[in-house]
């Protein structure tokens, strides 16, 4: 057995941003070290942790977490679209043995994701089939969510599992951090938000799609310059959260509020279990170490944005 951590943010405005020299050319070597690590680990397979942005998941029937026996990416965001190379029979095998150990895993024969899942991918490897790939969703954006104590034991269960293969796997978590995009909410959204909400016309037309991206892409516009009605940044939150996962020692988290995590870092701060799943995995194979840690606030992608990589003592 053989297990690695890529934790990394994602942000479908990587394509439409303007950033500054010096924070493009930063998260450039951001990637290339992602990449060195992925290549020089060479996993046989990749865990992949991730969120939905309602394009895969939706209210009329929203589970705290699912994993897929099939998955293929609707291409949102100019991502890459099409099946992924999902091994059904070992999917199988990771759900049962985590739901024989009492997690309340859901699972899918006909997952859909978005660039939340797979834009990793194409940052390591350029192609989201690289390698067979078996997609964990993580309910990140919808409440009411789950205990964060119960995400670590998912992401426990799941380490306890992988540290049984033969195979190197890559675990990726993807999202986060601190962040607050223009994601309709349930309590507050207008007839035609809630259907959207609802999964209803679904998939969406091209010109429906182009409108809905090119809200949040003048939205981060909009916060870059200072006028964007949404949730500030909460750096001193990342750092702390940062802290956490590089101490080994996770049960911090059990204490985190998600009305807290909302109120403080935002409503899609929430896509952090994603890290608190990965991490747990590991610990729950052994002692780590963080080998590359990067964290930068960036308005322009309306996120804390961070990347971590992480290997076994």
């Amino acid at each position: 057995m053989t297990l690695a951590l890529l934790a990394m943010s994602h942000s479908p405005l990587l394509e439409f941003a303007d950033l500054a020299p010096d924070v493009s050319a930063e998260l450039d070597q951001t990637f290339a070290t992602a990449r060195d690590f992925v290549h020089d680990y060479d996993p046989d397979i990749v865990v992949n942790f991730a969120p939905d942005h309602y394009n895969g998941f939706f209210y009329n029937l929203m589970p705290p977490y699912c994993l897929g026996y099939a998955a293929t990416s609707i291409g949102d965001y100019g991502s890459q679209a099409g099946p992924l190379d999902v091994p059904a029979e070992k999917a199988r095998s990771l759900a049962e043995a985590v739901i024989g150990e009492g997690i309340d895993l859901t699972v899918s024969l006909q997952m859909e994701v978005d660039h939340g899942t797979v834009q990793p991918m194409e940052i390591v490897y350029g192609d989201i089939t690289a390698k067979p790939f078996i997609p964990v969703f993580i309910n990140s954006v919808a409440p009411p969510f789950t205990p964060v104590k119960r995400v670590r034991q998912l992401g426990e269960a799941i380490g306890r599992h992988l540290a049984t293969w033969d195979e190197r796997v890559l675990l990726i978590s993807s999202g986060g951090l601190s962040h607050d995009p223009p994601v309709p909410r349930l309590a507050t959204a207008t007839p035609g938000q809630r259907a959207m909400l609802m999964g209803e016309n679904q998939p969406l037309p091209p010109e429906a799609r182009a409108t809905r991206q090119q809200r949040v892409i003048d939205a981060a516009r909009d916060f870059a310059a200072g006028t964007a009605d949404i949730q500030d940044l909460a750096p001193e939150w990342d750092r702390n959260l940062l802290r956490i996962f590089a101490s080994g020692d996770l049960t911090e988290v059990d204490a985190f509020d998600p009305d807290e995590m909302t109120r403080i870092a935002g409503n899609s701060s929430h896509e952090v279990r994603t890290w608190i799943a990965g991490y747990a995995a590991m610990a729950a194979a052994g002692s780590y170490t963080v080998q590359d840690s990067y964290y930068r606030p960036i308005r322009e992608l309306i996120a804390g944005f961070a990347m971590t990589t992480v290997t076994l003592d």
